[in-house]
């Protein structure tokens, strides 16, 4: 289910700060529209951290309407509180979301077995599969791939969001977990590599931009066409890489902002890009072809 290309979605917001309801289902159709094979809403891309419960659910909600079983929808569900993480996990899948993806608890740094126990106590509290997302650049915290080994003997933990960076512990993900437990990129500029490894695809943050042609890079490597993936990879890596100038999603909201997708509006403690790096992301753009339907303005 949870094979290939999936977006990262961002989260729209009005100048106000308000969820904007309207371009998150215009963004929603446009990724479907594009051929993307499932949709990650409430994920760090997605500023899940300042959004409220009602925001949160209302984001997976808005998803699963324009979705409508075309494509399958795995929905952030994670925090350092387990027993509020199963709340808000209970709550997902009643809204029919297909899947969780969860992220390692954050700032009380738990232990190998502590992370076990965790995920073990959220799958136990729903029915629906479950994605572990190791990120120790932003948790502090690493899944060993043991630790996911023993994970993976649980039937409804079905995969991992590999966001280490480290090749050689994908590597090792992929060799000490069964063949049908999904080890997906967290890194898009990695999602090559890794799926020569053995992986099965990419949670993506370029997607947002590019949702067709990382689609047809993920679909290349995993038809063993590496040839095609390498020159798309190629042509795509300078976007990969300028998403990450500054802190995820500022990037990936202002170069949307500029293709008129959605308003320059993120929420503290995120802020606006530098005009420096503004300038970077909109030269990429149009080195790619990739319209720009608007000018961002940032303070200087």
């Amino acid at each position: 289910m949870f094979t290939g290309c999936g977006t990262a979605l961002v989260t729209p917001f009005r100048a106000d700060q308000s969820l904007d309801e309207a371009a998150l289902r215009a963004l929603v159709r446009r990724q479907i529209e594009a051929g993307i094979d499932f949709l990650v809403p409430c994920g760090t891309t997605g500023e899940n951290p300042t959004l409220t419960r009602r925001e949160h659910l209302r984001v997976v909600e808005i998803t699963l309407e324009e979705a409508k079983g075309k494509v399958p929808v795995l929905a952030g569900a994670g925090g350092y509180n387990t027993a509020e993480v199963i709340e808000l996990a209970r709550e997902v899948e009643a809204l029919g979301a297909d899947g969780i993806l969860s992220v390692t608890p954050y700032y009380n740094k738990p232990t190998q077995e502590g992370l076990y126990q965790h995920f073990k106590a959220i799958a136990a509290s729903v029915r629906i599969p479950i994605v572990v997302y190791s990120v120790q650049s932003r948790t502090g915290v690493n899944v060993l791939p043991s630790t996911l080994a023993r994970l993976a003997e649980i039937d409804n933990i079905i995969g991992v969001k590999e966001a280490s960076g480290n090749i050689g512990q994908i590597a090792q993900v992929v060799a000490q977990t069964p063949e049908d437990f999904l080890v997906l990129s967290g890194d898009d500029a990695v999602t090559l590599p890794l799926i020569a490894l053995g992986g099965k695809g990419v949670i993506s943050v370029v997607a947002n931009e590019i949702p067709a042609e990382m689609t047809a890079l993920v679909k290349a490597c995993l038809d063993g066409d590496f040839a095609t993936a390498r020159r798309l990879q190629k042509r795509y890596l300078a976007l990969m890489d300028v998403n990450f100038i500054e802190t995820n999603p500022i990037p990936v909201k202002a170069a949307l902002a500029l293709m008129g997708l959605l308003e320059p509006v993120w929420r503290l403690p995120l802020t606006p890009p530098s005009p420096a790096s503004l300038e970077k992301i909109e030269r990429v753009l149009r080195q790619l072809g990739l319209p720009i339907e608007r000018r961002v303005h940032v303070a200087g």
